[in-house]
Protein backbone atom coordinates (compact mmCIF):
# COMPACT_ATOMS: atom_id res chain seq x y z
CA UNK A 1 0.00 0.00 0.00
CA UNK A 2 1.44 3.32 -0.67
CA UNK A 3 0.69 7.23 0.57
CA UNK A 4 1.31 9.18 -1.79
CA UNK A 5 5.14 8.29 -2.32
CA UNK A 6 5.41 6.26 1.11
CA UNK A 7 5.23 2.73 0.65
CA UNK A 8 3.45 1.82 3.80
CA UNK A 9 5.38 -1.07 5.72
CA UNK A 10 8.67 -0.67 4.64
CA UNK A 11 9.64 1.59 6.90
CA UNK A 12 7.35 3.34 9.71
CA UNK A 13 5.12 5.53 8.69
CA UNK A 14 5.23 8.89 11.12
CA UNK A 15 2.39 11.61 11.39
CA UNK A 16 2.97 15.09 12.48
CA UNK A 17 -1.15 15.64 13.50
CA UNK A 18 -1.66 20.00 13.48
CA UNK A 19 -4.60 19.44 15.23
CA UNK A 20 -5.54 22.70 16.64
CA UNK A 21 -1.78 23.55 17.31
CA UNK A 22 -2.13 26.63 14.88
CA UNK A 23 -3.47 29.31 17.36
CA UNK A 24 -5.68 30.19 14.49
CA UNK A 25 -2.75 32.02 12.15
CA UNK A 26 -1.70 30.58 9.15
CA UNK A 27 1.83 31.32 9.33
CA UNK A 28 1.95 29.81 12.51
CA UNK A 29 0.51 26.30 11.27
CA UNK A 30 3.17 27.10 7.91
CA UNK A 31 5.83 27.39 10.39
CA UNK A 32 4.61 23.84 12.20
CA UNK A 33 4.46 21.84 8.74
CA UNK A 34 8.07 22.91 7.88
CA UNK A 35 9.44 22.34 11.50
CA UNK A 36 7.62 18.99 11.16
CA UNK A 37 9.57 18.01 8.15
CA UNK A 38 12.81 18.69 10.01
CA UNK A 39 11.91 17.19 13.41
CA UNK A 40 11.85 13.67 10.65
CA UNK A 41 7.86 13.47 10.67
CA UNK A 42 6.66 11.75 6.96
CA UNK A 43 3.23 13.41 6.72
CA UNK A 44 1.81 16.15 8.84
CA UNK A 45 -2.32 15.83 9.11
CA UNK A 46 -5.05 18.44 9.19
CA UNK A 47 -8.74 18.10 10.94
CA UNK A 48 -11.14 19.14 8.22
CA UNK A 49 -14.20 20.32 10.30
CA UNK A 50 -16.16 23.15 11.06
CA UNK A 51 -17.78 23.64 14.18
CA UNK A 52 -20.91 23.38 12.07
CA UNK A 53 -20.31 20.66 10.27
CA UNK A 54 -19.12 18.49 13.71
CA UNK A 55 -21.64 19.40 16.01
CA UNK A 56 -24.56 22.42 16.84
CA UNK A 57 -24.39 25.37 18.99
CA UNK A 58 -25.90 24.26 21.91
CA UNK A 59 -25.14 24.50 25.88
CA UNK A 60 -27.73 21.98 27.28
CA UNK A 61 -26.26 19.00 28.96
CA UNK A 62 -25.77 16.91 26.09
CA UNK A 63 -23.17 19.02 24.50
CA UNK A 64 -21.42 20.34 27.24
CA UNK A 65 -18.07 18.32 28.33
CA UNK A 66 -18.33 16.40 31.42
CA UNK A 67 -16.03 13.29 30.94
CA UNK A 68 -13.08 14.20 33.26
CA UNK A 69 -10.93 15.70 30.37
CA UNK A 70 -8.91 18.77 29.91
CA UNK A 71 -12.10 20.55 28.51
CA UNK A 72 -14.81 19.88 30.80
CA UNK A 73 -17.18 21.85 31.55
CA UNK A 74 -17.24 23.51 27.49
CA UNK A 75 -19.38 23.49 25.11
CA UNK A 76 -18.39 21.34 21.78
CA UNK A 77 -19.34 23.72 19.66
CA UNK A 78 -17.21 26.29 21.75
CA UNK A 79 -14.31 23.67 22.04
CA UNK A 80 -14.18 23.20 18.22
CA UNK A 81 -14.38 27.35 17.47
CA UNK A 82 -11.26 27.58 18.92
CA UNK A 83 -9.70 24.34 17.41
CA UNK A 84 -11.13 24.29 13.93
CA UNK A 85 -8.56 24.76 10.90
CA UNK A 86 -9.75 27.30 8.39
CA UNK A 87 -11.01 25.31 5.31
CA UNK A 88 -10.07 28.76 2.95
CA UNK A 89 -6.36 27.60 4.48
CA UNK A 90 -6.31 23.99 3.26
CA UNK A 91 -4.89 25.08 -0.39
CA UNK A 92 -2.02 26.70 1.13
CA UNK A 93 -1.38 24.15 3.61
CA UNK A 94 -1.07 21.72 1.25
CA UNK A 95 0.98 23.25 -1.01
CA UNK A 96 3.19 24.10 1.85
CA UNK A 97 3.27 20.53 2.43
CA UNK A 98 4.35 19.95 -1.35
CA UNK A 99 7.15 21.99 -1.16
CA UNK A 100 8.73 20.78 2.26
CA UNK A 101 8.32 16.75 0.53
CA UNK A 102 6.17 16.25 3.60
CA UNK A 103 2.70 13.94 2.38
CA UNK A 104 -0.13 15.58 3.56
CA UNK A 105 -3.77 14.37 4.24
CA UNK A 106 -6.67 15.35 6.97
CA UNK A 107 -9.49 13.91 9.06
CA UNK A 108 -12.72 14.48 6.88
CA UNK A 109 -15.81 14.78 9.33
CA UNK A 110 -18.42 15.68 6.81
CA UNK A 111 -19.13 14.48 3.37
CA UNK A 112 -18.26 18.26 2.72
CA UNK A 113 -14.96 18.05 3.86
CA UNK A 114 -14.35 15.32 2.21
CA UNK A 115 -15.75 17.15 -1.48
CA UNK A 116 -12.72 19.79 -0.51
CA UNK A 117 -10.04 17.56 0.36
CA UNK A 118 -10.46 15.28 -3.09
CA UNK A 119 -10.45 18.76 -4.80
CA UNK A 120 -6.71 19.15 -3.15
CA UNK A 121 -6.20 15.57 -4.61
CA UNK A 122 -5.81 14.05 -1.07
CA UNK A 123 -3.49 10.99 -0.95
CA UNK A 124 -5.30 9.67 1.70
CA UNK A 125 -8.27 9.59 4.62
CA UNK A 126 -8.28 9.61 8.45
CA UNK A 127 -11.03 8.38 10.36
CA UNK A 128 -11.41 9.97 13.57
CA UNK A 129 -11.52 7.48 16.77
CA UNK A 130 -15.14 9.31 17.51
CA UNK A 131 -16.51 9.11 13.50
CA UNK A 132 -15.61 5.29 13.42
CA UNK A 133 -19.76 4.84 14.03
CA UNK A 134 -20.02 7.28 11.49
CA UNK A 135 -20.48 4.51 8.88
CA UNK A 136 -22.12 7.12 6.21
CA UNK A 137 -19.47 8.99 6.04
CA UNK A 138 -16.91 6.10 6.11
CA UNK A 139 -18.47 4.44 3.13
CA UNK A 140 -17.98 8.07 1.26
CA UNK A 141 -14.45 8.39 2.19
CA UNK A 142 -13.98 4.85 0.95
CA UNK A 143 -15.70 5.05 -2.23
CA UNK A 144 -12.88 7.62 -3.31
CA UNK A 145 -10.43 4.57 -3.42
CA UNK A 146 -7.82 6.41 -1.12
CA UNK A 147 -5.56 4.44 1.77
CA UNK A 148 -8.34 4.61 5.01
CA UNK A 149 -6.41 5.22 8.41
CA UNK A 150 -9.10 4.50 10.76
CA UNK A 151 -8.34 4.85 14.49
CA UNK A 152 -10.30 2.79 16.85
CA UNK A 153 -10.01 4.34 20.83
CA UNK A 154 -13.59 4.22 21.72
CA UNK A 155 -14.74 0.93 19.24
CA UNK A 156 -15.62 -2.63 20.43
CA UNK A 157 -14.71 -4.82 18.01
CA UNK A 158 -18.00 -5.01 16.23
CA UNK A 159 -17.26 -1.11 15.30
CA UNK A 160 -14.20 -2.04 12.91
CA UNK A 161 -15.60 -4.69 11.95
CA UNK A 162 -18.26 -2.57 10.53
CA UNK A 163 -15.78 0.19 9.64
CA UNK A 164 -13.66 -2.30 8.17
CA UNK A 165 -16.26 -4.20 6.10
CA UNK A 166 -17.81 -0.60 5.02
CA UNK A 167 -14.79 0.05 3.06
CA UNK A 168 -14.26 -3.39 1.84
CA UNK A 169 -17.62 -3.45 0.22
CA UNK A 170 -17.15 0.00 -1.40
CA UNK A 171 -13.90 -2.27 -3.13
CA UNK A 172 -11.44 -0.45 -0.97
CA UNK A 173 -8.61 -2.87 0.99
CA UNK A 174 -6.00 0.03 1.78
CA UNK A 175 -6.81 -0.45 5.71
CA UNK A 176 -5.09 0.78 8.40
CA UNK A 177 -6.33 0.47 11.79
CA UNK A 178 -4.55 2.66 15.05
CA UNK A 179 -4.84 1.75 18.38
CA UNK A 180 -5.71 4.20 20.35
CA UNK A 181 -6.41 5.59 23.82
CA UNK A 182 -8.94 8.28 23.40
CA UNK A 183 -7.87 9.94 26.28
CA UNK A 184 -6.30 13.95 25.95
CA UNK A 185 -3.41 13.03 27.38
CA UNK A 186 -3.79 9.30 27.73
CA UNK A 187 -1.80 7.39 30.34
CA UNK A 188 0.82 4.50 29.67
CA UNK A 189 -1.25 2.08 31.52
CA UNK A 190 -3.87 2.60 29.49
CA UNK A 191 -1.72 2.34 25.83
CA UNK A 192 -2.93 -1.74 25.25
CA UNK A 193 0.10 -1.87 22.80
CA UNK A 194 -0.28 -5.72 22.78
CA UNK A 195 -3.30 -4.95 20.29
CA UNK A 196 -1.59 -3.68 17.78
CA UNK A 197 -0.39 -6.72 16.45
CA UNK A 198 -3.67 -8.33 17.45
CA UNK A 199 -5.65 -5.77 15.03
CA UNK A 200 -3.41 -6.50 12.00
CA UNK A 201 -4.10 -10.08 12.43
CA UNK A 202 -7.57 -10.01 13.19
CA UNK A 203 -9.47 -7.84 10.78
CA UNK A 204 -6.13 -8.42 8.11
CA UNK A 205 -5.05 -4.70 8.14
CA UNK A 206 -2.13 -2.78 8.70
CA UNK A 207 -1.71 -1.82 12.09
CA UNK A 208 -0.22 1.56 14.29
CA UNK A 209 -0.62 3.71 16.61
CA UNK A 210 -2.38 7.39 17.15
CA UNK A 211 -1.15 7.97 20.49
CA UNK A 212 -1.87 10.40 22.99
CA UNK A 213 0.47 9.99 25.71
CA UNK A 214 3.64 11.90 26.73
CA UNK A 215 7.36 11.14 25.46
CA UNK A 216 8.16 8.65 22.95
CA UNK A 217 8.32 5.60 24.92
CA UNK A 218 5.09 4.65 23.39
CA UNK A 219 6.30 4.67 20.07
CA UNK A 220 9.04 3.25 20.39
CA UNK A 221 7.32 -0.19 21.87
CA UNK A 222 4.61 -0.02 19.27
CA UNK A 223 7.22 -0.02 16.73
CA UNK A 224 8.88 -3.18 18.42
CA UNK A 225 5.26 -4.65 18.02
CA UNK A 226 4.45 -4.23 14.47
CA UNK A 227 3.41 -0.79 14.53
CA UNK A 228 3.68 0.33 10.56
CA UNK A 229 2.41 4.03 10.87
CA UNK A 230 2.85 6.65 14.06
CA UNK A 231 0.88 9.46 14.53
CA UNK A 232 1.77 12.16 16.90
CA UNK A 233 -0.15 15.75 17.77
CA UNK A 234 3.12 18.22 16.88
CA UNK A 235 3.37 21.82 17.92
CA UNK A 236 6.03 24.29 17.52
CA UNK A 237 6.01 26.00 20.64
CA UNK A 238 3.16 24.84 23.62
CA UNK A 239 3.28 28.21 24.31
CA UNK A 240 1.18 28.68 21.43
CA UNK A 241 -1.56 27.56 23.70
CA UNK A 242 -4.84 25.47 22.32
CA UNK A 243 -6.53 22.24 23.17
CA UNK A 244 -4.35 20.02 22.21
CA UNK A 245 -1.02 21.57 23.37
CA UNK A 246 -0.59 20.02 27.11
CA UNK A 247 -0.51 16.81 24.80
CA UNK A 248 1.37 17.63 21.71
CA UNK A 249 5.26 16.91 21.51
CA UNK A 250 7.36 20.26 20.98
CA UNK A 251 10.24 19.84 17.87
CA UNK A 252 12.52 18.93 20.46
CA UNK A 253 10.27 16.11 21.91
CA UNK A 254 9.33 15.18 18.07
CA UNK A 255 12.58 14.96 16.77
CA UNK A 256 13.73 12.44 19.77
CA UNK A 257 10.27 10.44 19.19
CA UNK A 258 11.52 9.66 15.36
CA UNK A 259 14.90 8.89 16.27
CA UNK A 260 13.89 6.70 18.78
CA UNK A 261 11.28 4.93 16.55
CA UNK A 262 13.93 5.06 13.43
CA UNK A 263 16.52 3.18 15.79
CA UNK A 264 13.94 0.99 16.83
CA UNK A 265 13.23 -0.24 13.41
CA UNK A 266 16.62 -0.99 13.19
CA UNK A 267 17.06 -3.06 16.09
CA UNK A 268 14.34 -5.15 14.46
CA UNK A 269 16.38 -6.84 11.69
CA UNK A 270 14.82 -9.51 10.17
CA UNK A 271 14.47 -13.15 10.70
CA UNK A 272 17.87 -14.96 9.58
CA UNK A 273 19.51 -17.61 11.23
CA UNK A 274 22.63 -16.98 8.85
CA UNK A 275 25.99 -15.49 10.81
CA UNK A 276 26.75 -11.69 9.61
CA UNK A 277 30.26 -10.95 9.14
CA UNK A 278 30.45 -9.93 12.61
CA UNK A 279 28.75 -13.05 14.10
CA UNK A 280 31.19 -15.13 12.59
CA UNK A 281 34.29 -13.24 13.55
CA UNK A 282 33.15 -13.32 17.16
CA UNK A 283 32.81 -17.64 16.89
CA UNK A 284 36.41 -17.53 17.61
CA UNK A 285 35.48 -16.70 21.26
CA UNK A 286 32.57 -19.49 21.75
CA UNK A 287 33.56 -23.06 23.60
CA UNK A 288 35.45 -25.85 21.86
CA UNK A 289 37.36 -28.56 23.18
CA UNK A 290 41.24 -28.16 24.45
CA UNK A 291 43.84 -30.19 25.66
CA UNK A 292 43.89 -28.39 29.51
CA UNK A 293 46.92 -30.85 30.81
CA UNK A 294 49.63 -32.63 29.41
CA UNK A 295 48.78 -36.31 28.11
CA UNK A 296 50.53 -39.15 27.43
CA UNK A 297 49.71 -41.48 24.40
CA UNK A 298 47.75 -43.84 25.78
CA UNK A 299 46.59 -42.03 29.02
CA UNK A 300 42.75 -42.33 29.57
CA UNK A 301 40.89 -38.60 28.84
CA UNK A 302 38.77 -36.98 31.95
CA UNK A 303 37.91 -33.80 32.54
CA UNK A 304 40.89 -33.27 34.13
CA UNK A 305 43.14 -33.38 30.80
CA UNK A 306 40.42 -32.29 28.22
CA UNK A 307 37.69 -30.01 28.68
CA UNK A 308 35.22 -27.04 26.87
CA UNK A 309 36.92 -23.37 27.21
CA UNK A 310 37.03 -20.22 25.08
CA UNK A 311 37.95 -20.03 22.26
CA UNK A 312 36.76 -21.79 19.54
CA UNK A 313 39.33 -23.31 17.34
CA UNK A 314 39.45 -26.82 18.86
CA UNK A 315 36.71 -29.49 18.07
CA UNK A 316 33.08 -28.76 18.69
CA UNK A 317 31.91 -29.23 22.25
CA UNK A 318 29.34 -31.89 21.53
CA UNK A 319 32.00 -34.34 20.98
CA UNK A 320 32.84 -34.53 24.70
CA UNK A 321 31.19 -37.43 26.17
CA UNK A 322 32.17 -39.37 23.07
CA UNK A 323 35.75 -38.88 24.33
CA UNK A 324 35.84 -39.37 27.55
CA UNK A 325 37.12 -42.78 28.80
CA UNK A 326 38.83 -43.15 25.71
CA UNK A 327 42.73 -43.31 25.21
CA UNK A 328 45.38 -40.61 23.77
CA UNK A 329 46.79 -41.76 20.37
CA UNK A 330 49.59 -39.65 20.62
CA UNK A 331 51.31 -37.64 23.14
CA UNK A 332 49.95 -34.45 23.62
CA UNK A 333 50.47 -30.47 25.13
CA UNK A 334 48.37 -28.13 27.26
CA UNK A 335 46.89 -25.80 25.02
CA UNK A 336 46.40 -27.86 21.93
CA UNK A 337 42.99 -27.52 20.22
CA UNK A 338 41.33 -30.65 20.40
CA UNK A 339 41.20 -32.91 16.73
CA UNK A 340 39.73 -36.32 16.25
CA UNK A 341 42.82 -38.32 15.30
CA UNK A 342 44.20 -37.33 18.93
CA UNK A 343 41.83 -40.38 19.67
CA UNK A 344 42.54 -44.07 19.57
CA UNK A 345 40.55 -45.65 17.21
CA UNK A 346 38.99 -41.81 16.00
CA UNK A 347 35.63 -40.19 16.57
CA UNK A 348 32.42 -40.52 14.50
CA UNK A 349 32.69 -37.12 13.30
CA UNK A 350 29.84 -35.89 11.59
Amino acid sequence: MKIANFEIGKKVFIIAELSANHGHDIEIAKKTIRAAKQAGADAIKLQTYTPDTITIDCDKPDFVLNQGTIWDGRTLYDLYQEAFTPWEWHEELFKTAQEEGLICFSSPFDKTAIDLLEELNTPAYKIASFEITDIPLIEYAASKGKPMIISTGIATEEDIRLAVDTCRNVGNNDIILLKTSSQYPAKIEDANLIMIPDLAKRFNVIAGLSDHTKGELVPVVATALGAKVIEKHFILDRSIGGPDASFSLDFEEFKRMVEAVRNAEKSLGKIDYSLSEKARKSRVFARSLYVVKDTKKGEIFTEENVRSIRPGFGLHPKYLPQILGKRAAKDLEKGERFKPEFVEGGLKAD
